[in-house]
């Protein structure tokens, strides 16, 4: 791959285009060069994870077994793969569209200077390595497939027969179960371990870019010296997060409907999901924060000294000595610029010493918790849910 040439052209670098599997599926026609033919994508990953379940448990059930009826009952599975599968697959578009331009900005901005240019180079070339590794990927599939199978059918107990299983010690899976097992429930935990590897990527990279000399502003009317474009852009990743409450909110809503568990009862386990991937997507930024500290810290100093001399002059000039009689203070630049001054002055005092703000941690606990919404029919009936919110709105 040739090396991009920053000082005219920024290379663009996503997270998402690149990869083994990424190849494989331009080869087989189910993605472009740049992530085009999303349609196919999801009819092709998403029939291959559950298609082949509702076809082996309408096989169960004629062979006596609860098959299609206990299936079809399986909330869980159902929201799982045509709901969170579907949303991790379509998320490549977005993330891709979102976060690609975020290089060009750190050189075209000017935080990046020409002499750390090719530090900076090479941190996009190392991220990009890295993307493409086969190695890496290998070694996903290879986690998902030695510890996937293990975890899921620890956490399966069963008192009676289902779709997937016949109770015992060890279960006894059915045809359909063993697709689940083994085929539906790896595609899904690829694709999840997948999405954290490249949030590793991306994170990886900007802690690069923090280490340089980065040229922070700190008047710039973002509050973050200029990096708040970060704090926005997480919002990227949302999809992700509303995948994880996705299957989530299916495995409370089982909870819920088959056993007589109530929504509120696991209010701890929402909050403290919503919390852990906020932090995970926005936590990271705080690798900024040094930087931001000396850039705010220096902008205080600056803007001190500059403003004792200008406070000074304008003393003298106003209070100390008569002005002329031909200068009317009323009207006077002077004093708009002193108003100018301290404005100046209290933007440098307001700045985050984080790149992104309450904002950015709201939308992404919204993304998070949305999935969860429909849950609160077992709660409140409709009219109390449409009360409560006109509440709120007006």
């Amino acid at each position: 791959m040739a090396e991009p040439n920053f000082p005219e052209e920024p290379s663009d670098f996503s997270v998402t285009p690149g990869g083994p599997t990424f190849q494989l599926f331009r080869r087989l026609h189910l993605s472009g060069d740049n992530l085009e033919l999303l349609d196919r994508r999801l009819v092709a990953i998403t029939l291959t994870a559950w298609l082949p379940l509702l076809f082996l448990a309408v096989l169960g059930s004629f062979a006596g077994g609860p098959g299609i009826r206990s299936f079809l009952r399986d909330i869980e599975v159902h929201v799982r793969f045509l709901v969170a599968l579907p949303v991790l697959v379509a998320a490549e578009v977005l993330v891709h569209m979102r976060v690609r331009p975020l290089v060009r900005r750190f050189v075209e901005r000017r935080i990046v200077l020409p002499p750390d240019l090719p530090t900076f180079n090479r941190a996009v070339q190392s991220a990009i390595n890295l993307r493409n590794s086969v190695l890496v990927e290998l070694g996903l599939l290879l986690f998902v497939y030695s510890l996937g199978p293990w975890l899921t059918l620890h956490r399966l107990t069963l008192v009676v027969p289902t779709w997937y299983a016949k109770p015992g010690a060890p279960l006894q899976l059915t045809l359909a179960g063993f697709w689940y097992v083994f085929a539906s429930v790896p595609i899904i935990q690829f694709l999840l371990v997948r999405w954290y590897m490249r949030l590793m990527i991306w994170f990886r990279f900007l802690w690069h870019v923090s280490r340089l000399n980065l040229h922070l502003i700190p008047t710039h009317p973002d509050r973050s010296g200029g990096l708040g474009f970060l704090g926005r852009s997480a919002y990227a990743f949302s999809p992700i997060l509303f995948a994880e409450g996705a299957m989530l909110s299916g495995l409370i809503a089982s909870e819920i409907l088959y056993r007589g568990a109530s929504l509120l009862s696991f209010k701890w386990q929402v909050g403290g999901v919503a919390a852990f991937f906020i932090f995970v997507i926005l936590g990271p930024l705080s690798m900024f924060t040094p930087r931001m500290y000396l850039a705010k810290r220096r902008g205080l100093s600056d803007y001190a000294s500059f403003a004792q001399d200008y406070v000074e002059g304008f003393e003298r000039k106003w209070v100390l000595d008569r002005p002329a009689a031909s200068e009317k203070l009323l009207g006077s630049p002077d004093i708009q610029s002193l108003a100018d001054l301290g404005h100046s002055y209290g933007m440098v005092r307001a700045m985050n010493l984080v790149p992104f703000g309450l904002h950015d941690i709201t939308r992404l606990a919204v993304a998070t918790t949305a999935p969860l919404l429909p849950l609160l029919f077992t709660i409140f009936s409709a009219e109390e849910i449409v009360m409560r919110i006109a509440k709120i709105l007006f």
